[in-house]
């Protein structure tokens, strides 16, 4: 099971000049269409004076979320470029910006998709990227005789990341890689008297 994708840590950027006109490429992690809105409305402030922000974005580990724009250059010209560079350097949770400043020449489409595919993928190309796992939460609950047993089954995983609670019961939230949530929810399961959940 595949349960690993790949984003960028931070920022970076590129830069192509084709026929004096200059694209600035950027590349930025993001979790959520929230965060690609105020990135862009950041970029339009930010770069007012340009002639053109286009941009892609890709959201979620199994890459299904994707938008495209264009920003007034002829249509499949910019976004899908750029979008084309994110998918082929198999990212995700990320958005490329690339603003175009115009130099006075026209590109023509087979320029502009050149020009634009180039930045994005210099702004690719002086990011970090990183390989995530894609994890799954387990909630538990038992009581205190039980301890050892449950930590007896933890300690055959990758460390799962937790948080526990113990008042009156002992309980955990467990934070597990997908391909191994199954198998260590059915492990404490066969522990009687551990109550196991998935939030």
């Amino acid at each position: 099971m595949d349960d690993t994708y790949k984003t960028v840590i931070r920022p970076a950027e590129g830069y192509v000049t084709e026929k004096k006109s200059r694209f600035i490429a950027q590349i930025f992690p993001v979790k959520n269409a929230g965060e690609v809105k105020e990135i862009l409305e950041r970029q339009r402030k930010k770069y007012y004076d340009a002639r053109h922000i286009c941009w892609a974005c890709m959201l979620g580990w199994e890459r299904d979320d994707f938008r495209a724009n264009d920003d007034g250059e002829p249509s499949g010209t910019a976004g899908k470029p750029i979008l084309g560079q994110i998918s082929s350097a198999g990212l995700t949770d990320v958005l490329i910006t690339v603003v175009r400043y115009f130099g006075g020449t026209l590109l023509g489409t087979g320029g502009l998709i050149r020009a634009y595919r180039e930045a994005a993928a210099e702004a690719i190309a002086g990011a970090e990227i990183l390989e995530k796992t894609v994890n799954d939460t387990l909630e538990i609950a038992f009581g205190y005789t039980l301890l050892n047993d449950v930590m007896r089954v933890l300690k055959q995983f990758d460390t799962p990341r937790r948080t526990q609670d113990f008042t009156d019961t002992c309980r955990m939230s467990l934070e597990i890689r997908r391909s191994q949530a199954q198998q260590l929810f059915r492990a404490l399961t066969s522990i009687h008297g551990v109550t196991v959940s998935r939030p």
